[in-house]
């Protein structure tokens, strides 16, 4: 399966409010990255893939398109969701460190396995 994420995701339980034509419903995310998240929501009927919706964290708001959805009981969805237009930290999370860490792993990874394989 291809991996067609733009930016790695961070496992982040984080209170948010999702509004969909001005109806506000608190929801929370599973987990986040630099330009969306997965997020956990009841009774978030109104949506549908292409659905632009406001999240909002803290005092920060920022429109998203949803992605995906996925009906997990009767009343309560999770849904994939991309911003419209990328904010530096909307999350109030640094994700930059954890995203160059995971790169200087796989260097590192790359260079040990290069270094144990037998010269013929």
């Amino acid at each position: 399966m291809l991996n067609r994420r733009k930016s790695p995701r961070r496992k982040m339980v984080l209170s948010v409010k999702v509004s969909v034509d001005k109806i506000t419903h608190v929801a929370h995310t599973v987990d986040i990255t630099s330009t969306g998240a997965r997020i956990n929501c009841a009774h978030l009927m109104q949506v549908q893939p292409g659905t632009i919706i406001v999240v909002q964290r803290g005092s920060r708001k920022a429109g998203f398109r949803v992605q995906w959805i996925r009906q997990l009981g009767p009343d309560e969805q999770q849904i994939g969701i991309e911003s419209l237009e990328p904010q530096s930290n909307f999350w109030g999370i640094d994700l930059s460190d954890e995203f160059e860490a995971k790169k200087d792993m796989q260097r590192l990874m790359t260079a040990l396995s290069h270094e144990s394989k037998p010269v013929m």
